[in-house]
């Protein structure tokens, strides 16, 4: 009798231990479906009060360079984190260049501009490709998620 005591102490405690893991399974997979869930909002991720503190969390996990979470039973896909951290106004394409003073990033017109004066070598109006500075992103880094081979969004943190 004496004897079974520390086996029955012993399988308490195991059982314990893997209805502890278990459980942190079981949460780690619900916060990833969470995230996917939020991600799929087409009003954006934060929009809802409930879908702020899982993807303030996702933010914070893939800009420490861990791995995008993710959610059993659903056909999703997640890229690489990418790094962009320029972009441009509507009407505009990003060029990147490299030369003498190193790389050099600008904004220029998706489609000539008319202009009058100084940049026209004649009193009559001509065209010019615009070029402009970029803006920098709040948040550089992203992922594109695909969900079902469908949907597909960019998400920046």
């Amino acid at each position: 009798m004496f004897l079974s005591i520390p086996k029955i102490v012993l399988t308490g405690s195991l059982s314990m231990a893997i209805y502890s893991v278990c459980e942190t399974k079981s949460y780690a997979d619900n916060w990833a479906c969470e995230v996917l869930l939020c991600l799929s909002n087409p009003g954006g991720p934060t929009e809802f009060a409930e879908c702020r503190p899982p993807i303030h969390r996702l933010w914070k996990n893939l800009a420490k360079g861990r791995s995008f979470p993710v959610c059993n039973g659903v056909g999703f896909r997640a890229s690489r984190p990418g790094y962009e951290p320029h972009y441009c106004d509507a009407g505009y394409r990003l060029l990147q260049r490299t030369n003498d003073r190193g790389r050099e990033v600008t904004c220029i017109s998706l489609r000539p501009i008319p202009v009058r004066g100084k940049s026209c070598k004649s009193l009559s109006t001509c065209t010019i490709f615009q070029l402009k500075p970029p803006h920098l992103r709040e948040r550089p880094r992203f992922v594109d998620v695909t969900i079902d081979g469908h949907m597909s969004q960019r998400v920046w943190f």
